[in-house]
């Protein structure tokens, strides 16, 4: 399926993302303006296919799929790609926070300081053996005074940095890169699911004060705790919405298409008194059950159907809320783990394609008793009103990611022709001698 917007205007860049998830594979393509102002190409997407979990499973039936995603987004967009960024949402993924300082003499901090700091805070950065796919400064201290965005023309003793360090298992990203390689494309970056999703959902002032980033997928759902700026914690949850799907299909004795559609078509999170004298046909449009109760096409009558193959709306429901009972259960476990519960706890914001079940805001509020909200990317011009929606939270964060091109310590330094010039040790030392000679023409 794919989608057209409007002419562009004059555009300075281009942005091509791909969100690999184990039940839709989708791609977009954004342009940004002259004047800053960011805009949707083209898109398009389609069942996904050799992935599963996070995983890649089937190296040539992933590749093909996303060429075939990007194909739908270039025809929608006009305009051919040769390489996208990507999302990461399994292999492991961990974040954790590395803090570092230097000292400074109490003289003006220049652009060779903060240069210098980074350089420094590399060192600090202990993969053990996994890959690091951001190593980001999120706010600076001076002389241990928290909260400093752009420490440039202050004055310390001491300057310092946290940086968010995000870790995946290599063998899994590398099979996701070999995927899209596969598919004559090459890779700009890759981002982790929950940062792009949040590029997308949160705004700076929630990621400031605390809130929670629930994303359900269809295998798995990612709980992550934002503070500070930055991502503090992480936790998969090995099930999301395809756990409902299946035991749709399970209870009823029918076919995942045909629980996939129940769910989506009549599934809700929250009961009502109706549901128990409303009956709603399991076959779909096309699938027509035969006489005798033989299905033509469909295949056997439901668990519990009517001669008609209909079944009734309260035990579907019944089914959805039992599997959505446990998922956030174990949502709840993740976030008290993390320290985002009881009186510390927040806004928490639901996203993913799993997020779009109806009602599920209001059950999942009830169940862990906090403010829960839907996650939806912002409303970018040429954004078709189907992308508008929690489901492609992540696709629309990677190309807002890539738009605002965050610094990443391990290559830090002039960027030339969209090229990154990595800052060396020796041009930190570099540094340390031009900071003393700019003190001593201050103070001599």
């Amino acid at each position: 399926m794919a989608s057209k917007p409007a002419s562009p205007r004059r555009l300075a860049r281009t942005y091509a993302a791909v969100n690999i998830g184990s039940f839709r594979i989708s791609a977009m393509i954004m342009g940004e303006t002259e004047n800053g102002d960011l805009q949707v190409l083209g898109s398009g997407h389609r069942a996904s296919a050799g992935v599963k979990r996070g995983y890649v499973t089937d190296m040539t039936a992933a590749a093909h799929a996303i060429r075939d995603a990007v194909e739908r987004a270039e025809k929608s967009a006009s305009t051919p790609v040769r390489s996208v960024w990507i999302a990461c949402a399994g292999a492991g993924l961990a974040s954790h926070v590395v803090s570092v300082d230097i000292e400074i003499g109490g003289g003006r901090i220049e652009d060779e300081d903060v240069e210098a700091l980074l350089i420094e805070a590399q060192d600090m950065i202990q993969p053990d053996g996994r890959k690091v796919l951001h190593a980001q400064p999120a706010h600076y201290t001076l002389d241990g005074a928290h909260g400093v965005a752009n420490p440039r023309g202050l004055h310390a003793e001491r300057l310092g940095v946290d940086i968010h360090v995000m870790l995946a298992d290599g063998a899994p990203v590398r099979n996701l890169t070999e995927a899209v390689q596969n598919a004559h494309l090459d890779v700009e970056g890759v981002v982790a699911a929950p940062l792009a999703a949040g590029h997308a959902c949160l705004t700076p002032e929630e990621r400031e004060l605390g809130v929670a980033l629930v994303e359900i997928g269809a295998d798995i759902t990612n709980v992550a705790v934002f503070a500070g700026g930055m991502l503090l914690g992480l936790h998969a949850v090995p099930m999301g919405s395809g756990s409902i799907t299946d035991a749709i299909a399970s209870s009823f004795g029918i076919r995942r298409s045909q629980a996939e559609r129940l769910k989506c078509v009549a599934g809700s999170a929250i009961a009502s008194p109706a549901d128990h004298r409303e009956l709603i046909p399991v076959s779909g449009p096309g699938e027509m059950v035969g006489e005798g109760g033989e299905a033509a096409v469909a295949g056997p009558l439901a668990r519990g159907a009517d001669d008609k193959n209909r079944i009734v709306r309260a035990e579907l429901i019944a089914v959805v809320t039992q599997q959505l009972s446990v998922l956030t259960g174990e949502i709840g476990k993740a976030l008290k783990t993390m320290g985002f519960a009881g009186p510390r706890a927040g806004q928490v914001v639901l996203t993913g394609g799993g997020a779009e079940l109806a009602g599920m805001a209001d059950f999942m509020q009830g169940a862990l008793g906090q403010p829960v909200r839907l996650g939806r990317p912002p409303q970018l011009t040429g954004m078709p009103e189907a992308h508008h929606a929690p489901g492609f939270a992540t696709l629309a964060g990677l190309c807002l990611y890539a738009a605002e091109d965050p610094i990443d310590i391990r290559a830090v330094g002039a960027k030339r022709g969209g090229v990154y010039r990595p800052f060396t040790r020796e041009q930190g030392l570099w540094a340390y001698v031009q900071r003393l000679l700019r003190s001593l023409r201050e103070y001599f």
